[in-house]
């Protein structure tokens, strides 16, 4: 044989070995305990992979948010003094005050928006100047402004935020039972679903006049289709981009862990706070308050945890089925890798997921 023909076997090996190598999970970011330096986070929560393809993350407890990146690990902030308030609009967005900021989301652009849960309003970053300006939102807790002004209406508490494919921002108002829609280019704000009733969602109910119980996370698929999250409605949605229709995918409505394995209509959620659409065609949802991650497998439509034991903890990190997790909020998939926001084990942990880049 050959010393070419033996290298193809090797190489052919190794190829084998990695494609058959047990999934891993490890720490990114943060060492377990709450802290503000290169190596520790406090709280951390929304993240997403920015244009430049660094890491974004809502340090939640530090008031800020932050950029780790992937080549020299070192992090800096983006937005927040570290001081919790609302000031700072017009101005340099890292000498702005943020309160409990949850999630974060780029443009097309590159502008970066924030949803601060407790000055009850969504934030601009400008990508070229740095400065930060609020586009929802007056700062008091309420509900009002619809047909008007972002800027000059009322939400309460929202959590998360995301971008329809005609540009419009997305804003799950989860205090008004309510998923609002701002046309940036006018700066409008509307209702698109919820009727600010905390009632079950009748599944296959059309999406204008049925009530949404504590929608809390968005994600977008390619073909316009929204999954949107309940936490107090413990269930995950569909909401059908062309017949405007609801339809439930997960969870019985009742809080519990149970289902894995099996549909994912029949399984029970605690309290969902995170999802994400992977390229292995299926949705990840950070079952927070059951310290795990789940995979929803769009083909069978059945349910399996990824990530965690059901049982809070911190790791260790290697087997992602013995590894414990403590409440975790965000996830993000990028590539092969989903990003998982472990937020009261103050880390950010990774898992290389069974997909081909």
């Amino acid at each position: 044989m050959t010393s070419r023909a033996i290298g193809l076997l090797v190489s052919a090996a190794v190829a084998c070995a990695a494609q058959s190598a047990p999934p891993s999970v490890r720490t990114l970011v943060g060492s377990g305990a709450p802290g503000y330096s290169d190596t520790a986070v406090n709280n951390p929560y929304g993240l997403v992979i920015g244009p430049d393809g660094a890491l974004y993350f809502c340090d939640l407890d530090n008031q800020r948010i932050r950029r780790f990146d992937p080549a020299t690990r070192r992090m800096t902030t983006i937005a927040g003094s570290g001081e919790r308030g609302y000031k700072g609009d017009g101005g340099p967005a890292v000498s702005a005050s943020l309160n409990m900021p949850h999630e974060i989301r780029f443009d097309a652009a590159g502008n970066l928006f924030i949803a601060e849960r407790d000055n009850h309003v969504v934030r601009r970053v400008d990508r070229a100047t740095g400065v930060i300006t609020t586009v929802a939102g007056t700062g008091a807790a309420g509900f009002s402004g619809d047909g008007g002004p972002g800027a000059k209406a009322q939400l309460r508490q929202p959590h998360s935020i995301v971008f329809d494919r005609d540009g419009t921002l997305l804003i799950c108002d989860i205090g008004n039972h309510r998923i609002r829609r701002l046309h940036l280019d006018t700066g409008i704000i509307e209702t698109y679903a919820g009727t600010g009733t905390a009632a079950a969602t009748p599944d296959g109910a059309p999406l204008r006049g049925a009530p949404l119980n504590g929608p809390r996370t968005l994600a977008l698929a390619a073909n316009g289709d929204l999954y949107v999250a309940l936490r107090e409605g413990n269930a995950i949605y569909r909401i059908d981009a062309g017949s405007q229709t609801l339809r439930r995918i997960a969870g019985t409505g009742e809080s519990g862990y149970t289902g894995d394995g099996g549909p994912a209509l029949d399984a029970k959620l605690g309290g969902p706070k995170g999802l994400a659409l992977g390229g292995d065609d299926a949705l990840y949802v950070a079952d927070t308050e059951n310290h795990a991650i789940r995979r929803i497998d769009f083909k069978t439509m059945r349910i399996a945890t990824v990530l965690g034991t059901g049982v809070r903890g911190d790791g260790p990190d290697g087997d992602p089925r013995a590894c414990r997790l403590s409440r975790p909020h965000g996830v993000f998939v990028s590539g092969s890798t989903l990003y998982v926001s472990d937020s009261e084990a103050h880390r950010i942990r990774v898992l290389t997921l069974g997909i081909r880049d």
